[in-house]
């Protein structure tokens, strides 16, 4: 039998660690072509009764993402983070190994005196701009750059291991972005917590984070690794999201394992895990979307872009709404796949779903 690889996971400040795994290598993964049951304990032989196992359950899934796919997302002390509102923009600053990150962003405050919920964008709130205006909400955008400059947009990135990130973690330079992404957004919220509601105004039980399309995926991982976020909607996060690679690899024109991008993950998931490979996986991304539950997770879709691999997505969501209902809390998952309307512009059609999260889940309007 090859060596067993073994990986002990730093995220445990809002994540909390659980014994580390034995991490097998790709010849000694066995080969699963059906989605692997989110409730099946790494034993391979208990299963998540209750919210107390669930969280366990949460934990193994959250080091196979890590070590598989994103790489690791290091805890930092709060003693080595800075906080401070200059006006309405939080400014924080973080200090690893004699190196430094001031992460930004201006909150925008509705009317009154708070404290109020927010809504954080993963690069920008793509959330039509009518649906807040009326609705007692702070907005703030994680601009994902100041940690990690890689866009598929904008110029030329930095490049592994020459972004922000690596001055201060230069042994994780073969991280993807999502982890990185991650561990930026939650300093913001580490920020928030701080400088508490007296100072912020933020309402820090009741945190949403939304985004679209890469940012969609984004707002996924964020929400997922952390359980500060209370509600997270995924609009259009196309492959690599909501969409499992098992259900992509069999599909024609789609984002799949084999043909995204990699500034986002791990080189070696394509290389143990292209092809037929996929299906030795010991997980796979509706694993990643139970991560959010016991709190809300919305995901939107279009149907009208078929390399979003909606269809792969919504059979995902049918995997894994099971486990919300396990716990009796499956009024706090749901999905709307619409056509007819650009990419991350949504549709008069999908408001209403949209405004019933916020409502039921930042509001605490109905029930929760």
């Amino acid at each position: 039998m090859k060596q067993i690889a073994t990986i002990i996971l730093m995220a445990c400040s809002y994540f909390p660690c659980a014994q580390a795994q034995s991490m097998p290598n790709i010849d000694n993964l066995p080969v699963q072509r059906e989605l692997p049951n989110p409730l099946l304990m790494a034993d391979g032989k208990h299963y998540a009764k209750n919210l107390k196992q669930w969280g366990k359950r949460r934990k193994e899934i959250a080091q196979m993402i890590q070590h598989y796919e994103i790489g690791e997302i290091p805890a930092v002390d709060k003693k080595n983070i800075q906080a401070r509102m200059d006006g309405d923009t939080l400014k924080v600053k973080v200090t690893v190994n004699g190196q430094s990150i001031e992460l930004s962003s201006k909150i925008t405050y509705p009317k009154g005196k708070g404290p109020f919920p927010l809504m954080i964008g993963t690069s920008h709130i793509s959330l039509p701009k009518e649906i807040f205006d009326n609705r007692p909400i702070a907005l703030m955008t994680f601009h994902e750059s100041q940690v990690n400059n890689y866009s598929q947009f904008m110029g030329k990135a930095a490049g592994r291991g020459n972004y922000p990130f690596d001055k201060l973690y230069p042994h994780l330079k073969d991280n993807g972005a999502y982890s990185e992404w991650i561990w930026g957004f939650q300093r913001l919220l580490d920020g928030l917590e701080i400088l508490g509601e007296e100072k912020t105004k933020i309402d820090m039980k009741h945190i949403g984070v939304t985004g679209c399309s890469y940012a969609g995926k984004m707002a996924l991982f964020c929400g997922a690794f952390d359980e500060r976020v209370a509600l997270t909607i995924a609009q259009e996060p196309g492959g690599g999201g909501v969409a499992n690679w098992r259900t992509s690899h069999t599909m024609q024109g789609v984002e799949d394992l084999d043909h995204t991008d990699y500034h986002w993950f791990k080189e070696s998931l394509r290389e143990q895990f292209h092809g037929d490979s996929v299906y030795r996986l010991p997980y796979d991304h509706h694993e990643l979307v139970a991560m959010v539950c016991p709190r809300a997770f919305l995901m939107l879709g279009n149907t009208d872009y078929p390399w979003l691999a909606d269809p792969s997505a919504e059979i995902s969501m049918k995997a894994v709404i099971p486990v919300w209902k396990q716990f009796g809390l499956d009024s706090k998952v749901d999905y709307s796949i619409r056509g007819g309307h650009p990419h991350c512009q949504l549709p008069k059609e999908q408001y209403g779903i949209v405004e019933d999260f916020i409502d039921r889940f930042l509001l605490k309007k109905g029930m929760q």
